[in-house]
C-alpha cells in the first residue's frame, strides 16, 4: 500500500492506511464515494474516520457498513465515525481535499450522522 504521509493514520501505535479502508469501502454495493481520514482520539492519537457519498437513491446503514468492513480489516482499521454525505469536496482537477474534510470534520462529530 502507498499512501500520502498525511493519508497515514496511526490509532493506537497502529498504522492505518486510507487507501486500504477505501478500496473496502468502494466495495460496498450503496457506496459511490468514499474518502476515510484520521480524526483526533483522546486515547489513540487518532481514529479512523469516513465520510461516504451513497449511491443515488441508496441509503447506507452505518452498523452494516461496519459489518461489512469487519469481515476485511482489521478491528481498529473500522471506521468508528462514518459521515454520510451528498458530495466530496474536490479541487479543480477533481482530487479529493482530505485536508477540507478534517477541517469540516470537526463541526458533525458530535451530529445525528456519526456513529461512535
Amino acid at each position: 500500500m502507498v499512501d500520502r504521509k498525511k493519508d497515514l493514520i496511526i490509532s493506537g501505535g497502529e498504522n492505518v492506511y486510507s487507501v486500504e479502508v477505501e478500496q473496502i469501502l468502494y466495495a460496498y454495493p450503496q457506496v459511490l464515494e468514499a474518502a476515510v481520514i484520521g480524526i483526533p482520539h483522546e486515547v489513540w492519537g487518532e481514529m479512523v474516520a469516513a465520510v461516504i457519498v451513497p449511491k443515488p437513491g441508496q441509503t447506507i446503514d452505518r452498523e452494516q457498513l461496519q459489518s461489512f468492513c469487519r469481515q476485511s480489516l482489521a478491528g481498529y482499521k473500522i471506521p468508528r465515525v462514518i459521515l454520510i454525505v451528498d458530495q466530496l469536496p474536490r479541487n479543480a482537477s477533481g482530487k479529493v481535499l482530505k485536508y477540507k474534510l478534517r477541517s469540516d470534520f470537526k463541526d458533525h462529530t458530535g451530529n445525528k450522522d456519526t456513529v461512535n
